[in-house]
This record gives C-alpha cells, sequence and structure tokens, in this order.
C-alpha cells in the first residue's frame, strides 16, 4: 500500500476489510472445541488461502487468525508457551498471501476470563498477556492492531493501552460488541456505547466501533450514535445476520446484496472500516467493495 494505513483514512477513503476467519476455517475442516491458532503452525497454508480469497474479493485489511491469541486463552490448550510463535506465524501467513497489496491487521480478542473483582483473574495477568501478543504481531510486521469483540471496557483498554506501550505510532482499532435492550446498546457487562467511546479514546485508539452481536441494520444504529460520541474514525463489522439453526447448521441469513445497501448507509453515517465478522464470507466482502467503490478515492 502506498500510503499508511491512518493516512488514508484521514485523506476520507473508506476502506474495507475482510469478513469471518471461523467460518472459513471451520469449512476446511477445523473440529469444534479445537483451538483455531494452532493451525498457524500446523496448517499456515489455508491461512495463505483464507487471505488471498479475501484478497481477490476486495478486501483492503486482511486479520490474522490471532483472535485467541493471548497467553491467557491459549493456556486453555496448554499452547500459552508457544504464543510468540503462534501470532508470528499468523502474520507470515497473511503476508504470504496479500504481500503490499493489503494491509495486515493483528487480531487480538478477549481472554475468555473474567478480571477481578467480578471474576478471578488479575487485571495485571491480562496486561501483561496483551503485552506479549501485541509485540509478537507488531515485530512480526502488522499494519494495524485490532483489539475486538470486547464486551469489558476494562480489558478492552488494557488491549488498547499493551499495544500503544509497544509501539506509539501503530494504529490501534477498538471495537466492542454490543446487545440492543429496550433501554439502548450495551455489551453484556453493561457497557454503553458512550462510555465504550469514551473509555476506548482515553486508552489511545486511533479508530473505535463494533463488531459481531449484530446484523448490518444494527450496526447502522450504532454507527450513528458511535460518531454523535466521537470524531475518531469507526470501524464496523456486523455479522451476516443472527445465527439460525437449520438442521445441524448455524445459517447467517444476510445476503451480500443486503449488507452492501447497508454498507453505503454505514459510509453515511461516518464509518471509515467497514468489513464484516460471523457468516461472512469472500461473496460478502466483493459486495461491500463493489457498493463502495464509488466512495473510495
Amino acid at each position: 500500500m502506498n500510503r499508511s494505513f491512518l493516512d488514508r483514512i484521514v485523506a476520507g477513503e473508506i476502506l474495507v476489510a475482510d469478513g469471518a476467519m471461523g467460518t472459513q476455517l471451520m469449512e476446511r475442516g477445523l473440529p469444534a472445541g479445537a483451538c483455531p491458532e494452532e493451525w498457524n503452525l500446523s496448517r499456515p497454508r489455508d491461512l495463505e488461502e483464507i487471505a488471498r480469497l479475501y484478497l481477490e474479493a476486495g478486501a483492503q485489511v486482511i486479520q490474522t487468525n490471532t483472535f485467541g491469541g493471548s497467553p491467557l486463552k491459549l493456556a486453555k490448550y496448554d499452547l500459552d508457551s508457544r504464543c510468540e510463535e503462534i501470532n508470528r506465524a499468523a502474520v507470515a501467513a497473511v503476508r504470504a498471501a496479500v504481500g503490499k497489496d493489503a494491509f495486515v491487521s493483528g487480531s487480538c480478542g478477549p481472554t475468555g476470563c473474567t478480571l477481578k473483582p467480578y471474576g478471578d483473574t488479575e487485571p495485571a495477568a491480562v496486561a501483561d498477556g496483551f503485552a506479549r501478543q501485541s509485540g509478537a504481531l507488531i515485530e512480526a510486521g502488522v499494519d494495524v492492531i485490532c483489539v475486538e469483540t470486547m464486551t469489558d471496557l476494562v480489558e478492552a483498554t488494557l488491549a488498547v493501552k499493551a499495544a500503544k506501550a509497544i509501539s506509539r505510532d501503530l494504529p490501534v482499532m477498538a471495537t466492542m460488541t454490543f446487545d440492543r435492550t429496550p433501554r439502548g446498546f450495551f455489551t453484556i457487562m453493561g457497557v454503553d456505547i458512550p462510555s465504550a467511546v469514551a473509555g476506548l479514546a482515553a486508552a489511545g485508539a486511533d479508530l473505535v466501533g463494533s463488531n459481531c452481536g449484530n446484523g448490518s441494520g444494527n450496526m447502522v444504529l450504532i454507527a450513528r450514535e458511535l460518531r454523535a460520541g466521537t470524531d475518531l474514525p469507526l470501524v464496523i463489522q456486523a455479522n451476516a445476520g443472527l445465527p439460525e439453526l437449520q438442521g445441524d447448521r448455524v445459517v447467517y441469513g444476510e445476503s451480500p446484496e443486503f449488507m452492501a445497501e447497508k454498507a453505503r448507509q454505514l459510509v453515511a453515517s461516518g464509518v471509515s472500516v467497514v468489513g464484516g465478522c460471523c457468516g461472512t464470507t469472500p461473496a460478502h466482502i466483493a459486495a461491500l467493495r463493489q457498493a463502495l467503490q464509488p466512495a473510495r478515492q
């Protein structure tokens, strides 16, 4: 890419991100309950293929397979000692597929632990874990860190601060997952959108937003509320609708065309990075790219 990630955002360009990772891995045989990040070591060619498919669909920001790459999450599979190796391998797989034709986004998801005083995990242990993960991702050459699918604002801010402590200049996107309630949008930990925006911005996030948990329609509403609370660039990655069980299969009902139409509304609401989350495929991303083509510079 001939200009940096933030330079292009500041210049007013709308960037298209990729779609779901988990469904792509499952299509290739990832068993239920297995560690997705272990494939970074054992099946890197599959990750290269996924990245290449999203690149060919038009994605300009492509994630690493490191959503559960923090040592606290990897410990559930006895892989915490290989945290750095796993994260570096994920970056190498994406870079091998996309070269400099897309930005590589280092995914940092929740640890799966509940922090004190609500749970038994020390915040310092969470901070140290995110520092290990971010350090490995940054050393391996990501273009941006994406702290995503967060519901606990404390955990989200620890992740953002960990990345910024390692590299002040590397952009950090931070997105939280909200549920629609009669009182408005809240995370399952009770965080509303204004509080999320303020906390993430104070921690040093360069872009804020939301991913997962909602289809495109709700995400338009979330984007408008985000824009009302901050001047920071926004990122939205919606699910392809809400999951429905059909037989033994989980199905997401939003078509690529439907998501593409909603993507135009997201951009009109002030979103700078638009991609997909659960249930989205390269076909969804291709439709987003086509729909947003006039918005690109």
